[in-house]
């Protein structure tokens, strides 16, 4: 009786985990050359290979370009990577990885690479703050399939109904409006507000007027009545 109390018990565990799958990670058919694909597997993710025109893999809603510290420098001095970059925008969950920081010096103060340390972390600096993409470092395939193991594992926390937006009052109703203006910023936009009061002003302002006020910028700042017509 015991026996078979302890295999039901086993049994339900069983099943349990077998309900658990992770997402597929879809992964570039020319990543089969690298060790990551491989890794996933022994960690138990179910891959698909496919041509992908952008990333190198496809996990949980995350588009991943994986670059090894020499194919991260060589495309960096090409600019190919700025493209890939571009590209990944496209996706909500962009991430650059670059990988094998372990086995290879990613900068040197000695210029060693032949790329000077401070245009390496510049360019760094630029992909986080200008393409806003964040960057993982990784130490080898082994550790880049463990971050992608990882992802998968995360719960999208969803976000609650209950939860409204912030109303805008009048003066940020006017300047998201006066943002969408060919040319316009949100400081140009406040300056505009500030200066005139209202969209019609500004509409009704001359060209000398606005140049006073956002510079050359009001060179391409072209409002007519047939772009907006005040209520």
């Amino acid at each position: 009786m015991e026996n078979s109390n302890f295999l039901q018990i086993f049994s339900k565990k069983k099943e349990q985990y077998e309900e658990i799958k992770l997402p597929k990670v879809i992964v570039d058919y020319r990543e089969k050359n690298s060790f990551v694909p491989a890794n996933l597997l022994k960690l138990g993710v179910e891959i698909e290979f496919k041509e992908l025109k952008v990333a190198d893999y496809l996990a949980n809603g995350i588009a991943i370009e994986r670059k090894t510290v020499s194919d991260f420098i060589s495309s960096m001095i090409n600019k190919r990577l700025i493209s890939q970059l571009e590209g990944l925008k496209q996706y909500e969950s962009p991430l650059l990885v670059i990988e094998g920081i372990y086995e290879q010096e990613l900068y040197s103060d000695n210029c060693n690479s032949g790329v000077h340390a401070n245009s390496i972390r510049g360019f760094l600096i630029s992909i986080l703050i200008k393409h806003k993409i964040p960057i993982l470092f990784t130490k080898n395939p082994e550790d880049t399939a463990r971050f992608i193991f990882t992802m998968l594992q995360r719960k999208e926390k969803e976000n609650s109904l209950n939860i409204s937006r912030k109303s805008l009052n009048k003066n940020e109703q006017i300047q998201f409006i006066i943002e969408g203006f060919p040319g316009i910023g949100p400081k140009t936009a406040k300056k505009l507000l500030e200066e005139f009061k209202t969209i019609k002003n500004i509409v009704n302002a001359s060209q000398e007027q606005l140049q006073k006020v956002i510079g050359k910028k009001a060179d391409v700042f072209k409002l007519s009545e047939q772009d907006y017509s005040p209520e």
